[in-house]
């Protein structure tokens, strides 16, 4: 009897029609986020998700109309404009084309130290730098110009009289440790050699409030001490030339930057001998 019973119930052939209820239910909530995501209007994508919420949790949607309420005014948020693209400054063209017309005429004058390595010009953001090898400077632990070396500086000297930029004098040694009556330690040596050039600058007709002296012994090195080569190439007097920069604040000058022109070949050793415990 129970088999029979269970071959008399009628089967329902009708239950794909709740899923198929369900699936046109959340492609019709597809299609409609996919409507309001398109559009680019804050108000309307947040009145359409409050609505989903409570339609999905069977909750009664509360609207202004049913409350009584004044209508909440959902406005969006504008956009901030874009910026216009800045212009390049003429003044800042100007003072560019200064400087690399000056660096063309410092080259000029140094060609032949340029050529064979032991002066070095490079383009800084905001200026240029004139390094010059101690070796054509001074002698093995001097700080007094030599003969040869001070009209190469008075020919740089005249065509920087005639500017208005700020002129820094930097010295730098090696690390070989100096310790005569003169200069106790590279720290003086290298103040003196860049007070050598400053007063040199001065005597040339460089107003003395654009020139700045500053000593740096060992502690800006471009290359490493342990070879003869690297320890000649950070003895060193280097010209920062920054651009005239009148009421705006000069940025600290950059010592990494593109040369204006290929890298040099390798500075060659003093021609003087030097005292292994002598710096400069």
């Amino acid at each position: 009897m129970a088999r029979r019973a269970r071959a008399d119930e009628h089967e329902n052939h009708e239950r794909w029609l709740v899923s198929y209820a369900d699936f046109i239910t959340l492609l019709f909530a597809f299609f409609v986020v996919m409507y309001a995501i398109s559009t680019l209007n804050e108000g309307k994508y947040r009145v359409l998700a409050d609505a989903l919420v409570h339609a999905f949790r069977n909750d009664p949607v509360v609207t202004a109309q049913s409350t009584g309420l004044a209508p909440i005014n959902r406005t969006t948020t504008a956009l901030p404009p874009r910026p216009a693209p800045q212009r390049l400054d003429p003044l800042r063209r100007e003072k560019a084309a200064k400087m690399m017309d000056l660096a063309s005429r410092i080259q000029d004058a140094l060609q032949p130290l340029v050529q064979s390595g032991q002066v070095r010009l490079t383009q800084l953001p905001h200026g240029l730098a004139v390094e010059i090898n101690a070796s054509v400077l001074f002698a093995p632990g001097q700080a007094a110009l030599q003969a040869e070396s001070t009209a190469a500086l008075a020919a740089v000297a005249k065509l920087l009289a005639a500017g208005s930029q700020e002129i820094r004098v930097e010295g730098h040694t090696d690390n070989l440790p100096i310790a005569s009556a003169v200069f106790p330690s590279n720290w003086e040596l290298s103040s003196a050699r860049a007070s050598s050039v400053v007063r040199l600058f001065l005597a040339t007709g460089v107003p003395a409030a654009r020139l700045v002296a500053v000593g740096y012994a060992d502690n800006k090195p471009v290359e490493g001490n342990d070879t003869l080569e690297g320890r000649a190439r950070n003895r060193r007097v280097t010209l920062m030339i920054l651009e005239d920069l009148t009421g705006t604040q000069r940025p600290a000058p950059a010592h990494d930057a593109a040369p204006v022109e290929p890298a040099a070949p390798a500075l060659p050793r003093d021609a003087g001998a030097r005292a292994p415990a002598v710096s400069g």
